[in-house]
Parts: structure tokens; C-alpha cells; sequence
């Protein structure tokens, strides 16, 4: 469900990262040159996140397609669900600029951001050959001056064939070349605050492409992140609409799991789907889920679904209690 975004403003930090990068330009450092080139041109990430990558608890979050700066949907979230949301996702497109102030606001306020940064209208090839290596510095640079952790998801729902960089649209294979260069440019510039969360969407009925091929490496990720609803077309179980995956999964990667995008849809079964929701995801063990708490489209219909958790009195106490007793909300400032 990834959402386009307009292009955000400069702030004087990126105006600054954007004037390094002409100076890095000037000095044969420009774009399509080598990941390792320029590796000392951006501050180093003064925020370590390896003492995150292995949560004790299970976290609970959510996710719009509101900025950084929108918080109403964590004043919202907070009062229904009873708690406040340890992940804020929200969603960015390639060629947007890092909100700095923005992220640096959700984490002082306790949720740990998370940006899907979605790679629409432009190549992956493109990418992978590193002809947008200028966009990538200016990001990792921006990254780093932001002095707190940051969950990173680049091409989420790869497999699904409604995006323009999943099936029949782009190669698996430049998908993950891709990947591997924004995750080397981003080391090559020293950011060490950078959670990498490789987002599949769940196999079923419309994604049926094979995981493992779409899959970066383990040195290239640090947790798997899973997206999936329960709607009128696929998810009616836990056991049918993430456990597949997971077991795919389990083949070829042992990094933590988080459910990144996920909701259940109006209907007369609601309540029990949440209940089912959060008991099937504390049993398989994950370290956390993100709610989509909006109404939308179903992919690929005009179907228009409602995924709050305050559809109803019974939805929002399933929500609640479900939530509460299979042990979700973990703060990552705790440790």
C-alpha cells in the first residue's frame, strides 16, 4: 500500500548536504561512480542501532501515509488503542528529502520511526548501476545527521505485481542489486543508525512469486518484515495468511521478524480476526506489528476498506485486551 508523496522541502541541513554534494561532484565524486568513493564525505551517524536488532518484546505499531510531523494519527492511536505506538511507518517517495526534524520528533517522543521508501518513477537498474548514487549520498548523509535510529524499508511488497518494481515490471534480480547499492553507499558513508527491514508482502493468492530470490543476503538485512491483511480476498487466519510465508522464510533467513503493515477489514467476523491477529503473531514469535489504521482501497480494486481499529465498540476492545495480554508494547528506548 505504499502512498507517493510530494517532494519535501529543504531544510538548511539538506541545503547544506545538497552543496557537499556539488563539491563532491567537482571532485570526480558525482553520480555513477563507485559505492566506496567519497566513504568519508558524510558525518558518521553519531547513533548506534545494533544494540536494537534483537528486541526483548514485542512492539506495537502504526503506519499512515501522513509525514513525520502529522502526529494525529499517534494522538489517535494512543487514546484507542490504549498505549501509545512504539513504531511510527510512514511512507516516502525516491527523491524526497529526509525530514530530519521530523524523525528526530517521533523519537524523542518515544515511537521509533520507520520509512518505506518507495522506489517510484525511477529504474531499478538504474539504480543498481549507480546512476542515482548523488540521491543516495544526500540521503545517507541526511540520515546521519539525524542523531537517533531509523527503520528502513526500501521496495516493500516486491513481489506484489501492482507495484512498478515487483513482477513482470522489473527483474528480480535488479530488485536486489538495488538494494544492495543503497545499503553500500549507506555503509560507505559511515551511517550506523539504520535498522534495514526487507518488507515481502505474504504469498497468496496475488503475490505467488518465490521469496528467497528477492532476498539481499543476510549481511544486507536485519529484520524481515511482513505485510499482510485480513480482507475479503486472502486472510481469514493467521495460519493461512502469515504462517506460509514465515515458513518460506525460515529457509534461507534467521533474522528477527516484524509484521510492518497489516489490518483487518470491517466485517462481522472483526473481532475475532483481531483476536486471532495478535495470538498467532505472539505464538510465531515476532518482535512486533504495525497497524494500518486508515480506510483505503483493496490493492488492485476500488474496493474501499475500512482497517480502523475503532469500527466498532468490539473491534476496539478486541484491540485492547488482545493486545495487552499477548504482551505487545515494547519501547525501544528501554532496551
Amino acid at each position: 500500500m505504499a502512498i507517493a508523496r510530494r517532494r519535501s522541502r529543504l531544510t538548511v541541513a539538506a541545503i547544506l548536504m545538497v552543496a557537499a554534494a556539488f563539491l563532491m561532484a567537482a571532485c570526480g565524486l558525482g553520480s555513477g561512480g563507485s559505492a566506496k568513493a567519497g566513504a568519508a564525505t558524510a558525518p558518521a551517524a553519531h547513533f548506534r542501532v545494533s544494540p536494537m536488532l534483537r528486541p526483548s518484546g514485542r512492539a506495537l505499531g502504526v503506519v499512515d501515509d501522513k509525514t513525520p510531523w502529522q502526529y494525529g494519527i499517534v494522538t489517535t492511536f494512543s487514546k484507542e488503542a490504549g498505549r501509545a505506538p512504539d513504531i511510527r511507518e510512514y511512507y516516502s517517495s525516491w527523491g524526497d528529502d529526509f525530514d530530519t526534524e521530523g524523525n528526530a520528533f517521533l523519537w524523542q517522543h518515544g515511537q521509533l520511526p520507520m520509512m518505506a521508501l518507495v522506489p517510484s518513477g525511477i529504474s531499478l537498474a538504474d539504480i543498481a548501476k549507480g546512476k542515482e548514487d548523488a540521491y543516495i549520498r544526500r540521503l545517507a548523509g541526511q540520515i546521519a545527521a539525524y542523531d537517533g535510529p531509523l527503520a528502513l524499508s526500501f521496495g516493500g511488497e516486491m513481489n506484489g505485481p501492482w507495484n512498478s518494481w515487483g513482477p513482470r515490471h522489473s527483474k528480480t534480480a535488479d530488485f536486489v542489486a538495488s538494494w544492495k547499492r543503497v545499503h553500500d553507499v549507506f555503509t560507505a558513508q559511515g551511517v550506523t543508525n539504520v535498522i534495514w527491514v526487507w518488507t515481502p508482502h505474504v504469498v497468496d493468492s496475488g503475490t505467488t512469486a518465490k521469496l528467497r530470490p528477492y532476498y539481499p543476503g543476510s549481511a544486507y538485512v536485519d529484520w524481515v518484515g511482513l505485510i499482510g491483511y485480513y480482507g475479503p480476498i486472502d486472510g481469514t487466519a493467521f495460519s493461512s495468511l502469515f504462517t506460509p510465508t514465515l515458513r518460506q522464510i525460515a529457509g534461507f533467513s534467521s533474522k528477527p521478524v516484524l509484521i510492518a503493515e497489516t489490518g483487518v477489514a470491517q466485517s462481522d467476523r472483526k473481532e475475532a480476526h483481531i483476536r486471532d491477529l495478535f495470538q498467532g503473531a505472539a505464538k510465531a514469535g515476532v518482535i512486533g506489528l504495525v497497524w494500518y489504521d486508515q480506510r483505503k482501497d483493496w490493492p488492485g480494486s476500488k474496493q474501499l476498506m475500512d482497517w480502523r481499529i475503532s469500527t466498532s465498540v468490539g473491534a476496539l476492545a478486541a484491540f485492547q485486551v488482545e493486545s495487552t495480554r499477548n504482551g505487545f508494547g515494547h519501547s525501544f528506548k528501554s532496551g
